[in-house]
């Protein structure tokens, strides 16, 4: 389990994380959102005692991880794919963590497997392709087996084949009761592979709650209805308090009326439904608006 107490960093003038409380819990994996520069890679960092917070504290299942022994038995992690040396073998690489961790040299072999390099064991680091090198990284993550593990932006460089691995693997390690922490900017992979979301905007918590809690927060949620009597049923909608928008063929689209309450009106004035469908927002779409006021970078529209 990982605890964040009232987490604060400076830069110099420049605040990074403010007061920044929240726990990721074991059997979940757990979808680290924001926009760029909302403090996401600084809060990974200070997790791992990478960084010294200006005040504030992060433990890991009740310890600061700086007091860990032997850590990639505690918490593995992925933070920068590129960062290892690039005239090492991939086996050799994986050796000398498990060495210094305390870790079977077995254990090498059985992480590449998984992470399907083994063929690649014994080729130099330097001239892997961005997607190996993020498999090597997710094989390092794995090498202790530990009980929490951490990943910013995984799914770089990745083949459709190697997101079908990374998203099966988090499922089983969440349902193996680990702590998953994810750090991605694909909305549609959260949505298909998180259980929880932390969302920061600025460096300050935006929310800490479901996938679907935080999508169902956004706007979008509308009611498809199509009836061959659209004519009676609109002013019917909006006498209830309804927008409704009358689309091509009969259909109309309804916000703030449940399907359950439109299927009740239909019915008492005898009007045939065709179709009723319940649209409720997108993570993406409730992400964008969310976070609308926390963006620190934004594009200017196209002249």
């Amino acid at each position: 389990m990982i605890e964040v107490h009232e987490l604060t960093k400076r830069y110099g003038n420049k605040l990074a994380v403010n007061e920044l409380s929240f726990s990721v819990h074991p059997g979940h994996v757990t979808g680290f959102l924001g926009p760029n520069g909302a403090g996401k890679s600084t809060t990974l960092r200070l997790i791992l005692g990478l960084n010294t917070p200006t005040s504030g504290s992060v433990t890991i299942d009740g310890r600061p991880f700086r007091s860990l022994p032997r850590g990639l038995r505690h918490v593995g992690a992925l933070l920068d794919a590129g960062d290892v040396h690039g005239g090492r073998t991939a086996r050799a690489h994986l050796r000398a963590l498990a060495r210094s961790n305390g870790i079977p040299r077995s254990r090498v072999d059985e992480v590449l497997h998984e992470a399907g390099l083994a063929d690649a064991a014994g080729r130099r680091i330097g001239g892997f392709s961005l997607g190996m090198r993020q498999r090597l990284g997710i094989a390092t993550a794995l090498l202790g087996d530990p009980p929490v593990l951490l990943f910013d932006e995984p799914l770089n460089g990745l083949d459709p084949e190697g997101v079908f691995w990374v998203r099966s693997l988090f499922r089983r390690l969440a349902g193996e009761g680990r702590t998953v922490f994810v750090s991605s900017h694909l909305m549609s992979e959260m949505e298909h592979t998180a259980d929880q979301l932390i969302v920061l905007g600025r460096g300050e918590l935006i929310a800490a709650e479901s996938v679907a809690e935080f999508a169902a927060r956004g706007a979008g949620k509308s009611v498809s209805v199509r009836t061959p009597d659209p004519a009676r049923l609109l002013p019917l909608l909006t006498s209830e308090g309804a927008a409704v928008q009358r689309e091509a063929e009969g259909q109309l689209t309804v916000v703030g009326l449940s399907t359950d309450r439109i299927a009740e009106i239909a019915f008492e004035q005898r009007i045939l439904l065709t179709e009723l469908t319940n649209h409720t927002g997108s993570l993406e779409a409730a992400f964008m608006e969310l976070t609308a006021d926390s963006v620190e970078y934004l594009a200017g529209e196209t002249q």
